[in-house]
């Protein structure tokens, strides 16, 4: 059992790491070539950022994914942040893309014409919903060797309710979607092959439960929380949300961000955030890259910003309420 914060040990590292960084090859392995999808393709829509109703199911093939090695022990809990070597100044941005129930959530291409433009890498977590009904868009971030893309569950479920056989399902799902999209970015020539599996997760809400958290390290997920929060679901403008992230990050942050048009201002703030970064001398890694080049702060149970912090969601959940601020 894990207790506190944890630094690994160097003499326990040395398998974590070389499973990372053949998980950080494979992801650049699956380069998509330059011209696999034209500027056109990939550029924002006006409206695609619009959170639409949906009533019934979305369908998802029948598909057995193949069996993984579970996360090295020394990586097993909830990562936070990274401890760098001194003088590294890297940061992870991350953006969720959730889909719930009962809705179609938005895609706000803003974001990744902003972070292509300027070069940027990010980790994204994905819903399976998600990517199985925005076909396109996540076939092409799928396949862009600039991002890399994390499980965020089927439909955005509180893991700390959902237990047994559905909550299973809740990340196998979202594995299988990935498959499904991942293939269909190699049948356009725009993959190369690789994992049809992902290799992090991000819990929803922030919150998971004991047997949760085993369940995603035993299917080969890391399970990543972030130490810098954008604030992004509320109305607060992308000036104070980028000052209240630059004041938060350190090397090796993980920033939370969204991407699936409940980031309220979020395109807007990366415009302001990111050339701030550079001038303080900051560089961005995906998360995998980061975990990489130093020692992931591994923590035993799951929280947004300080432990307990999640029960309002939580207790919604079993009420069956819904949050719209949704992590």
């Amino acid at each position: 059992m894990l207790s506190g914060s944890i630094a690994v040990p160097s003499a326990l590292r040395l398998l974590p790491l070389l499973f990372l960084l053949a998980a950080v090859d494979a992801a650049r392995a699956a380069s998509a070539p330059p011209a696999c999808f034209a500027p056109g393709a990939l550029a924002a829509r006006p409206g695609e950022e619009i959170v639409q109703p949906r009533k019934g199911a979305v369908a998802l093939p029948d598909r057995v994914l193949a069996a993984v090695r579970p996360v090295p022990t020394p990586l097993a809990g909830a990562i936070r942040r990274v401890d760098l070597p001194a003088g590294v100044k890297l940061v992870a941005l991350t953006f969720d893309l959730c889909e719930a129930g009962g809705e179609v959530s938005g895609y706000d291409g803003a974001i990744f014409d902003f972070l292509r433009q300027e070069g940027v890498p990010a980790t994204l977590f994905a819903g399976g919903k998600w990517m199985m009904t925005h076909r396109e868009r996540a076939t092409q971030l799928i396949a862009d060797p600039l991002f890399e893309t994390g499980n965020h569950t089927w439909s955005h479920a509180n893991l700390t309710v959902r237990g047994g056989a559905e909550m299973r399902q809740q990340v196998d799902d979202a594995d299988i979607a990935y498959a499904v999209r991942r293939a269909d970015a190699a049948a356009q020539g725009c993959a190369a092959p690789g994992s049809e599996r992902t290799t992090l997760f991000r819990f929803p809400y922030g919150s998971c439960s004991a047997e949760a958290l085993a369940y995603v390290n035993q299917t080969g997920h890391l399970a990543i929380q972030w130490d810098v929060d954008s604030g992004d679901p509320a109305f607060i403008g992308a000036r104070a949300m980028a000052d209240q992230m630059l004041a938060a990050i350190r090397p090796g942050s993980i920033v939370l961000m969204h991407a699936n048009g409940r980031g309220r201002h979020t395109a807007q703030a990366i415009r302001l955030l990111v050339p701030a970064l550079k001038a303080k001398g900051y560089g961005f890694a995906t998360v995998s890259e980061l975990i990489a080049r130093g020692r992931p702060v591994i923590v035993p149970t799951c929280y947004s910003m300080q432990p307990g912090d999640t029960k309002a969601y939580d207790d919604a959940a079993r009420q069956g309420r819904r949050v719209l601020s949704v992590q």
